[in-house]
């Protein structure tokens, strides 16, 4: 009988396996690693960015001589307290405010 097997009372051979702890989680991964891949609200939030409105400017005038205007955006970061929902793809993050409005890093083609 060798060092890694034991005989149990009715004489069967059974190999030793390490128990890992009480909880019986031997063979599953840290508790830590996988929360250290997990993204929270906050981490969604900078990822993504809301286009707001400031103002609409005079460029010109059109051939009838009617004035023409273009309306100026900017974009600003999505807080933190305003997520509702998000998701991590892997490649992009979508994230779902309060108000309803969906926002996503993906690169737009």
């Amino acid at each position: 009988m060798g060092a890694a097997q034991t005989e149990s009372a009715g004489g069967d051979k059974k190999d030793a396996k390490p128990q890992g702890d009480a909880s019986g989680n031997a063979d599953k991964q840290p508790a830590d690693k996988q929360a250290g891949k997990e993204m929270t609200a906050a981490a969604a939030a900078k990822r993504v960015k809301r286009s707001v409105f400031v103002e609409r400017k005079k460029v010109g005038q059109d051939k009838d001589g009617n004035d023409v205007f273009e309306d100026v955006f900017k974009d600003v970061d999505v807080k933190a307290d305003e997520v509702l929902s998000f998701k991590d793809y892997g490649t992009h993050v979508v994230v779902v405010t309060k108000d309803g409005k969906k926002f996503s890093d993906k690169a737009e083609d």
